[in-house]
């Protein structure tokens, strides 16, 4: 295989300024592909990780977009398509943590939100680049899930229900876009050592730092981020060329913390 697989490929990750979205991203440009960075708010990281793919030689830029407005994912994948001319790779990594508490205090509100950002803008961004997507000689979707599907642990249910619904759009999505050659799969990160991680193992492991959970993680160490961008390189290359509505589970086999195991 070339060692450029993405060559020519154009990748739109959402969330892709900082953690796990930015280490997605960086590997999609190392493997050729020009890179779409969406972001909300910190658009000091957005740009910088969009500089550094661009010193990889690939055309790389940042969008702003809230998830949780329409009319802003529809604006970011149009003005990523006007720029690069299609979208063929898509990443709907953008996510956020609900705040812990049991179905009877959780406000609708939470609810509300948590559906809008994992569920439906990837089906509102998905709707968009689609039209782009079938004209490529093929077409990739990947929605970054979570483990928290497995267990649906308690105090959880409006990110548990929001990954589900993210996951039953993907299958949807396979079974609706194959004839069209493209191809939706899931990859489900458990603990990730991201700022969002972090909180998560302070909150709920009482731990200090996340590292010191290293001992009692599969292969000795915390998951990286880097590990959950191999899952994705791997399901838009060419070695997944037969793979569709799949999902891959990243937490080495299983990890013990209650909130994710």
């Amino acid at each position: 295989m070339e060692t450029k697989p993405l060559k020519g490929r154009v990748a739109l990750v959402t969330g892709g300024g900082r953690g796990i979205g930015r280490a997605i991203a960086q590997a999609l440009a190392e493997d050729g592909a020009d890179v779409a960075i969406g972001y909300r708010r910190d658009k000091e990281a957005a740009e910088a990780a969009a500089k550094g793919l661009a010193a990889l030689g690939v055309r790389a830029k940042a969008y702003s977009a809230s998830m949780e407005s329409h009319d802003e994912v529809v604006a970011m994948a149009d003005r990523a398509i006007a720029d690069f001319g299609f979208v063929d790779i898509l990443v709907n990594n953008a996510g956020i943590a609900s705040r812990g508490r049991s179905v009877l205090d959780t406000e609708p509100d939470e609810l509300a939100r948590l559906l809008r950002v994992h569920a439906e803008a990837p089906h509102w961004l998905s709707r968009r680049v689609l039209p782009s997507m079938r004209t490529r000689p093929r077409g990739d979707i990947v929605m970054i899930s979570s483990v928290a599907t497995l267990k649906m642990a308690a105090n959880g249910a409006p990110y548990n229900m929001a990954k589900a619904a993210m996951e039953a759009l993907a299958l949807t999505l396979s079974n609706e876009e194959r004839g069209h050659g493209v191809h939706v799969n899931i990859v489900a990160p458990g603990l990730v050592e991201t700022d969002m991680g972090t909180r998560l193992a302070v909150a709920t492991a009482g731990v200090k730092d996340i590292h010191e959970l290293d001992r009692s993680m599969p292969y000795g160490r915390v998951c990286q981020p880097q590990d959950i961008a191999n899952a994705v390189r791997f399901l838009v290359s060419p070695y997944a060329s037969y793979v569709t509505g799949e999902k891959i589970n990243v937490h080495g086999g299983g990890q013990k913390i209650a909130a994710i195991s």
